[in-house]
């Protein structure tokens, strides 16, 4: 499963605006956005989303 794809299903879970998700994630509240119009993360990155994400769950 894609990082976009998890965000997107963490969203629709938690009802969290994807601003706001990038912001507490990454520090960057366009995250979201840029990923949807093409961005590639690189896997630090993905490793920081997916922590928080995890994290959260927990």
């Amino acid at each position: 499963m894609s990082v976009l794809m998890k965000i997107d299903r963490y969203l629709r879970q938690t009802g969290m605006p994807m601003t706001k998700f990038g912001r507490l994630s990454v520090g960057d509240p366009r995250l979201v956005h840029d990923l949807r119009r093409g961005r590639q993360p690189r896997a630090p990155m993905v490793a920081r989303i997916e922590s928080f994400i995890a994290a959260d769950r927990a």
